[in-house]
């Protein structure tokens, strides 16, 4: 295991009051997004998209790393050029989503487990020898009814372990990402406890599996409420909760907490992240940063709409908001900076 390289790394995705870019949408997802704005669903288009993406110029001022997809570390620009080198020549570290997706977990309605751990260390192998320092693994974990369930939150807390452990012994920093899902009518205070047990379980398999917490980012959900919950806590009561949540279960060895959208629209993806380094910055162990998908890219995508035209407009609303989170992973984002654009 190269642990020196896994923790210089690990510090580097989380240095400087930068940010991950998730740019890692399997087909389906990539495909229902430009369904919505009637972009065709075509390779070349998500190529064009993600060249956008890559190329935005200036990008790497708030972005230490960008999580690809199988599709794209294997793609070029127009150019010719590879996206990961693009990424390399900018200062950004590539990454590499390595799960398969969330299937049904048996014998468990309405719970999910994610696969893709089968031939995972040759694909590992490859992806570093392409380029990749870093991987990641997402587990989602649903409130409901009865659930989430001891079973569900073991099998995907042993799964994150394995996958991290291949990683490492791969030369690859694992980023570990169990997802506890804001849709539901569930209270913010329902969602600390379920994202509380996970994280516990998280991390003893992590332990448990050998896995050096140094040389690894935990990408979490912060604590909400549901999105149908009638009662929707402030900003600050938000980052009060995941803080208070992470302190009890977070191991400090852990370099970085890069939390995910989930949902949560640009504005307030920004202004909760904010919040939290605003009230706890200089009072916590690890850098609390962010790995945004749709709250980087949405509002680039919907200015874009698959049209030639639209890429200089779009990577400016890209680049806008990577240094909104930017601003917030210091403390110092504003509404008005929204104006700035």
């Amino acid at each position: 295991m190269k642990l020196q390289e896994l923790k210089k790394t690990a510090m580097k995705l989380v240095a400087d009051d930068k940010g991950i870019l998730a740019m890692d949408e399997s087909f389906p997802t990539c495909n229902k997004r430009f369904a919505k704005l009637g972009i065709p669903e075509t390779v070349e288009k998500r190529r064009a998209y993600r060249e956008l993406l890559v190329t935005t110029p200036g990008l790497g001022e708030s972005i230490s790393g960008a999580i690809l997809f199988d599709e794209t570390i294997r793609q070029k620009t127009e150019d010719g050029i590879p996206m990961i080198k693009v990424l390399i020549d900018a200062g950004i570290i590539p990454g590499i989503k390595v799960d398969t997706g969330a299937k049904n977990l048996a014998a468990h309605p309405g719970e999910k487990i994610s696969e893709g751990l089968d031939g995972l260390r040759d694909r590992l192998i490859e992806y570093y020898e392409m380029g990749a320092r870093f991987a990641k693994w997402r587990a989602v974990i649903v409130i409901g009814n009865g659930i989430p369930s001891r079973a569900c939150i073991e099998a995907n807390a042993l799964t994150l372990a394995r996958y991290a452990a291949l990683c490492q012994e791969a030369g690859l920093v694992p980023i570990v990402e169990p997802e506890v899902l804001m849709d539901g009518s569930h209270t913010m205070e329902r969602c600390f406890e379920v994202t509380e047990e996970v994280l516990y379980t998280v991390f003893n398999q992590l332990y448990t599996q050998g896995v050096q917490l140094e040389g690894t980012i935990l990408k979490p959900n912060m604590v909400l409420p549901g999105l149908t919950c009638p009662k929707q806590d402030s900003d600050e009561a938000i980052a009060d909760a995941t803080v208070k949540c992470f302190l009890r279960a977070v191991p400090a060895a852990v370099p970085g907490i890069t939390f995910l959208s989930g949902g949560q629209t640009a504005e307030l993806a920004s202004e909760r992240l904010n919040a939290m380094n605003v009230r706890f910055k200089s009072k916590i162990p690890w850098e609390l940063s962010f790995s945004y998908g749709r709250a980087l890219q949405q509002p680039a995508l919907e200015i874009w709409q698959g049209k030639e035209a639209n890429i200089i407009k779009a990577q400016n609303a890209l680049y806008h908001r990577a240094k909104c989170n930017h601003a917030a992973r210091r403390g110092d984002y504003t509404a008005a900076q929204e104006n700035q654009n």
